[in-house]
């Protein structure tokens, strides 16, 4: 099997342009390695880009369900159902997942 190693070229804060290995933008120690992690980037940059429409997505419906609650003469949080989301998410990630979950939570409701 052959590996093929793309370079990156940098500008150097003494003018001339430096070429990179692609090894040396990924850690690793082989072509092989590097491409695998540089595919794996690209995947994980995919991702985050669909976490974060998800997340505009979740807090626009937010915004909607505030409104009509607000609206009906009710309170702007629920705090039932964000202690719901809570331990939904610590069910299904552990510790981590209750600290992300508040970050959630805070971006969806708003500024109180």
């Amino acid at each position: 099997m052959t590996a093929t190693t793309t370079a990156h070229t940098t500008t150097t804060p003494n003018g001339p342009a430096a070429t990179e290995p692609a090894a040396g933008r990924t850690g690793a120690r082989t072509a092989e390695a590097a491409e695998l992690i540089t595919g794996a980037r690209e995947r994980i940059d995919a991702l985050d880009d669909r976490i974060i429409g998800l997340v505009q997505e979740r807090m626009a419906v937010s915004a909607v369900i505030q409104k009509e609650r607000i609206a009906s003469g009710g309170r702007r949080v629920n705090l039932s159902r964000e202690m719901e989301v809570l331990a939904t998410y610590r069910d299904a990630l552990g510790k981590p997942g209750t600290a992300l979950a508040m970050t959630l939570l805070e971006l969806c409701r708003g500024r109180i």
